[in-house]
């Protein structure tokens, strides 16, 4: 029987970190903008970052930082992305590090550094320092610290993600915990715009990648809010070890207990983003199955869940196949289309050449009214099956981006 359990929480669950977040001005008046997250010890770390070719000071220099698979602290803040800023980006990401280690007496390599925000500009150090020097005096185990770190490194979001799992290992309660951002610019190919994972399961780095590689391809890298990959994309987990379980040297029974609590924690947070999507009005999971194999049904999920034609129908609460059917067609997938059938949550709207009438077109109508749903695109030419989770494309979606910058 899994001893898996969902549970409240966010990156001050897991035994042995503390968090704050504060504000600092760094875009915006009154909001928090500066996060710091701390382990008591440097402890096993892992990431992944965006494959934009475009990447953020920030990505290149963490990922050099975090290669010793030893971390101890993130520095993280929104309203500025620090990216496109080139060699003085790099080292306000640098100074930064240095900075936040000098604050809190650790080693610097073992510091890493996250922003999210506009592009192109450059980082307003002074007051970065500032709010991590604040941090530094708030930091705490609490709910609310975890809940600061969730709110500092919002953008456009309207809500803060958090989630958190527990498991037994070998007798011993692990707990993960984290939390997440983004509501647009989101289809991450690695990971999500920022996300913060803290456990404290005793666990090498080299299992600790490994988990999150498994756990990311079953999450974040099936997220789609509007096809766009940032530059800023990265992923942190950090494992503290104080569970006190015997530590995952290799796969096995504690290894998927683990990476299980992971996925959970992965999954639930980045539903929440595509719920949060920026204007959206529906939470969508397209689901291809039938299809000649697995790679060809995340083809076709992924095309079309990025299809602006399909998202705006769901919007407007229109059940059209045709453009969810076109979506697969241009996806590269194998398709046949009179084999085909396309539901929503379960009422067929296009099936083996047969096309809803009036009656059936009722039935979906009070499908795409609900606040969520599934679009499944039944290939029927094979085995293959794959989700991904997105949402509508709205009128507020074009405002929130029209003005993003000014």
């Amino acid at each position: 029987m899994s001893t898996l359990k969902i549970v409240d929480g966010g990156v001050c669950s897991a035994k042995g970190f503390r968090a704050a977040g504060v504000g600092a001005a760094i875009k915006y008046q009154g909001r928090k903008d500066v996060a710091l997250i701390v382990a008591d010890e440097p402890c096993a770390a892992a990431a992944v970052f965006t494959t934009n070719k475009v990447a953020a000071s920030p990505v290149l220099y963490d990922r050099e930082a975090v290669k010793s698979g030893c971390v101890q602290a993130i520095l993280a803040n929104s309203g500025c992305a620090n990216a496109c800023t080139g060699e003085p980006g790099f080292k306000d990401a640098e100074l930064s590090a240095l900075a936040t280690a000098g604050e809190l007496a650790i080693k610097p390599e073992n510091v890493l550094v996250a922003s999210t925000g506009v592009i192109g500009r450059r980082l307003p150090v002074d007051r970065l320092l500032s709010g991590m020097k604040a941090a530094a005096k708030s930091l705490g185990r609490t709910a609310d610290h975890g809940l600061s770190v969730a709110q500092a490194v919002m953008t456009t979001d309207t809500r803060p993600k958090q989630a958190c799992a527990t498991v037994s290992i070998g007798g011993k309660k692990v707990t993960v915990g984290g939390c997440s951002k983004g509501s647009g610019m989101i289809e991450p190919n690695m990971a999500t715009m920022l996300g913060f994972i803290t456990t404290d399961a005793a666990i090498t780095p080299a299992m600790l990648r490994r988990a999150l590689k498994l756990a990311v391809a079953k999450s974040f890298n099936r997220l789609v809010v509007d096809g766009d990959e940032s530059t800023n994309d990265s992923l942190f987990i950090l494992a503290s070890g104080k569970a006190g379980n015997q530590p995952i040297v290799r796969g096995g029974d504690d290894f998927e207990l683990f990476r299980s609590a992971l996925e959970a924690v992965c999954v639930s947070l980045v539903r929440q983003m595509a719920k949060d999507g920026e204007g959206a009005t529906k939470f969508v999971t397209v689901t291809v199955r039938g299809a000649r194999s697995e790679a060809d049904a995340a083809r076709a999920a992924r095309a079309v869940a990025k299809s602006p034609l399909a998202k705006t129908s769901w919007f407007g609460r229109d059940p059209n196949w045709g453009r969810v059917l076109a979506a697969v067609g241009y996806s590269g997938a194998d398709v046949a289309d009179l084999k085909a059938e396309v539901f929503y949550d379960g009422e067929w709207a296009f099936r083996r050449g047969e096309v809803a009438d009036e009656k059936q077109l009722a039935k979906l109508a009070k499908v795409l009214d609900k606040d969520e749903f599934e679009v499944v695109v039944d290939l029927h030419l094979g085995r293959g099956e794959s989700s991904i989770y997105t949402c509508d494309l709205s009128l507020d979606y074009v405002h929130i981006n029209a003005d993003y910058t000014t």
